[in-house]
This record gives C-alpha cells, sequence and structure tokens, in this order.
C-alpha cells in the first residue's frame, strides 16, 4: 500500500507535466488480436488519466524484428517516448550508455519492491543499484494448449500429459489434423524446444545448464531425451505451414490442429475468438509433467529525452503502469500475470489460475532471458532454427552443437 508520504513524493514528480499536453510515442511488438486489445489498455489509461495523448507505435513482426528498429533508433538519436522490451538482459548496453532514464525515484516513492511479486522481475530491471524499468507483467512459456475439437473429432480424450499427447498423435493424423502447430518464425520452435527442456529433462537439469552454464548436462541422458522430443515435435509440426504465432494459434483455435507449445499470450487469442477455457481448450502448464512457470515478461523502459515536457509524461506512463487498475485491465487481455501482488484478479479465467496458484506455491524459474546474454541466446535460437526445419539434423548432432554454445556462455 502506498504511504501517503509516497503518494506526495509521487505527484510532485509528476505535477510539473500538468500543464502540458504531449504526445507521447510507445513502441511495441503487439499486434494480435488479443494484444491489441491488451495494450489498448494500456493506452486508454494514459490517455484518459493525464493530459498526453498515448501515439501508438507498433511494429508488426516479433520481438526479433522489433528490437533492432528499437535499438537503432535509440542509437541513432531518435528516440522514442517510452519502449517495450522483454525483462532480461535486452537493454543491459543502453543502460550502461546512459540512453535509458532512471525510474529510481519513482520506483521508491510509490513502493515497487513492496509489491512486485517475484522480486526478481524488479531486480531484472535493476543494474548498479539503479532501477531502468517498469516491469509489467509476467509472462510463461510454459504452457500446452490443445484443442476440445480436434481431439473429439479424432475420436480420443483430450490428453492431459505430453505422453498422452504423443499417443494420441497418430489418430490426429488419421482424422486429418496437425498434432502440433508451430510457426515458421525462429523463436516459436526454440521457446517450444525450452518448455521440453524444463517438462522433460526437469526443473534441476534445464537449471544447471541455463544458470550454472554446464555443458556436460545438456551431454547427459536427461536433455538425450529432450532432443529425442524435440525430433518427433518437428515430425508433428511438419503440416503446420503459417508464419505467425497466433496463426498457429488460430489452428488450435479452429480445431484443425490439436497442439501448440506456446506462452500464456495464447490466452488473449482463444479470448478474441471467445472461446472458453476448460470447455473449447485445455492449457497444461509444463506439459501436465512439470507444472512450473517461467517469470519471464515484459517491461518498458523510457529513453532518455532533452525535451522536459516529455521527460514529465514518461514519468507519469511509467506510474500509470504500475497501477493497480492499468495491470489488471491490461493483463486480464494479455493472458499473462500481473507483476503487483496485491490485485483482484477474481475475473481471472481458469488457466489463469492455474498460472497464480502456481506462482503462490512458487512453483517458478527464471527465464531463459534473464539467465544468458541476447549473443547465447541468438545462438542458440539459430542452431535450433537449423535442427526444426532440417529434418535430416540428427537430434545427438545438434545436441552436440548445443553443449558448444552452452560451454561458452558467461
Amino acid at each position: 500500500m502506498r504511504t501517503i508520504t509516497g503518494l506526495l513524493a509521487a505527484t510532485a514528480l509528476t505535477s510539473a507535466s500538468a500543464a502540458f499536453a504531449t504526445d507521447l510515442e510507445v513502441t511495441h511488438w503487439w499486434t494480435s488480436g488479443g494484444e491489441a486489445a491488451a495494450v489498448a489498455e494500456f493506452a486508454k489509461a494514459f490517455s484518459e488519466g493525464t493530459d498526453h495523448t498515448w501515439i501508438d507505435g507498433a511494429i508488426a513482426g516479433s520481438g526479433g524484428t522489433a528490437r533492432p528498429i528499437i535499438v537503432s533508433r535509440i542509437l541513432g538519436g531518435d528516440p522514442m517516448g517510452a519502449t517495450q522490451l522483454n525483462h532480461g538482459r535486452q537493454a543491459e548496453e543502453l543502460i550502461e550508455a546512459g540512453l535509458m532514464m532512471d525510474l529510481t525515484e519513482i520506483a521508491e516513492a510509490e513502493g515497487w519492491k513492496d509489491v512486485v511479486n517475484p522480486p526478481s522481475l524488479l531486480d531484472a530491471c535493476t543494474l548498479d543499484g539503479k532501477i531502468y524499468c517498469a516491469p509489467i507483467n509476467i509472462h510463461s512459456w510454459q504452457w500446452m494448449w490443445l484443442s476440445h475439437k480436434a481431439f473429439a473429432d479424432a475420436g480420443v480424450d483430450v490428453p492431459q500429459n505430453w505422453d498422452e499427447f504423443v499417443a494420441a498423435a497418430p489418430a490426429l493424423q488419421e482424422a486429418g489434423k496437425i498434432p502440433l502447430a508451430v510457426g515458421g518464425q525462429a523463436w516459436q520452435s526454440n521457446g517450444a524446444f525450452g518448455v521440453m527442456s524444463v517438462a522433460i529433462a526437469g526443473v534441476d537439469a534445464w537449471t544447471d545448464v541455463f544458470v550454472n552454464k554446464n555443458e556436460e548436462t545438456v551431454m547427459g541422458p536427461e536433455y538425450t531425451k529432450v532432443f529425442e522430443a524435440a525430433a518427433l515435435a518437428r515430425e508433428l509440426s511438419k503440416d503446420s505451414k503459417v508464419q505467425d504465432w497466433n496463426q498457429a494459434t488460430n489452428l488450435v483455435i479452429t480445431g484443425q490442429a490439436g497442439a501448440q507449445i506456446m506462452g500464456d499470450w495464447a490466452q488473449g487469442e482463444f479470448a478474441v475468438a471467445e472461446q472458453v477455457a476448460g470447455e473449447d481448450y485445455t492449457c497444461l502448464p509444463g506439459l501436465g509433467v512439470n507444472a512450473v512457470i517461467d517469470t519471464g515478461g515484459d517491461a518498458f523502459y523510457f529513453p532518455v529525452n532533452e525535451d522536459p515536457e516529455i521527460t514529465a509524461a514518461q514519468k507519469e506512463l511509467a506510474s500509470i503502469l504500475m497501477s493497480k487498475e492499468a495491470q489488471v485491465a491490461f493483463n486480464l487481455k494479455k493472458g499473462s500475470l500481473p507483476v503487483r501482488g496485491d490485485v483482484d484478479l477474481s475475473a481471472a479465467n481458469d488457466c489463469m489460475k492455474k498460472g497464480l496458484q502456481i506462482l503462490v506455491d512458487g512453483g517458478t524459474i527464471p527465464s531463459g532471458d534473464m539467465a544468458l546474454s541476447r549473443d547465447i541466446l541468438d545462438e542458440l535460437e539459430d542452431l535450433l532454427t537449423e535442427f526444426w526445419s532440417d529434418h535430416s539434423y540428427a537430434p545427438e548432432d545438434a545436441q552436440k552443437a548445443y553443449a558448444e554454445i552452452i560451454s561458452r556462455a558467461e
């Protein structure tokens, strides 16, 4: 709860902007139906709660497309007012170069450390004791989404774990269904591999690889099973023939595909399609094997700007993004969990409630984005893209290449 002193301090930080109406450009890569509905809640809260105007700078594609554009603009002296990035080390070099606004004063005035849960999300915004971003949600990759229609058409029960899904795959194929929907973008196959790693190798093995950077574990029997499962998933997804992640989600929504391994942002697409969790689709955290979530997600950074009016508007937006009202409105539509641990989520659907319970139970792991540098993550993504697209690429060869990359991680 904010103290009176904190409220007065926060008011002092933003009152200087009250006399000015400022257009603030906000860049992000939320362009699917569910994502657009969610980000519109932030835009509404900012435009209605201040004298300023949110200028939407959506960048079509994905984070892999948007991040280089965002970074290039900041480095090139054409900064936006605010920008989405993921939790982790993506902005580290920009912060070190003095190009990102220090939000410590706002964070302390509003007691962010008291409400952000888990604390690692705010830690990911912190460098040398100063806070440089506003974490806005908890997104987890650790989900599998299954179409009730697809399995009903195939005459089999909806699987409750990865092994049951593999067993049901032949029936799906016989019914003309795609067993596993995976889009053609590299980050999708890479993310699916990460989920299989946690579920099949186990949390301890995954932690030893990503946190401890132990290449010997990659070459161990736990990860051998992961690469064998990935080779099978590669075969089961070969007929997806779509590019974007939300197109793959739509294959599940329409019953053309049995399942998709995708982060909880997929919930936004099910919501837009007016599908009901537990009735039209099933969600399995950790592939129904290890019920954990990784605490990654999105954060907003505010590039340094020499215009004091824009700076004041940036501070107001940072405060609004972390408010209870905006946190609830955004995350209910995004399918993610709020970073505030003190908000009312009684309107959450069954899948979101599963995630909340896992969070309460402490079943969390760090996001890979927080554990490895961007260069190493890019190398792993390139490797897994090649593996996923080249069906002659043997899993044991990919395993060796993966271990070699991990051996160079810092």
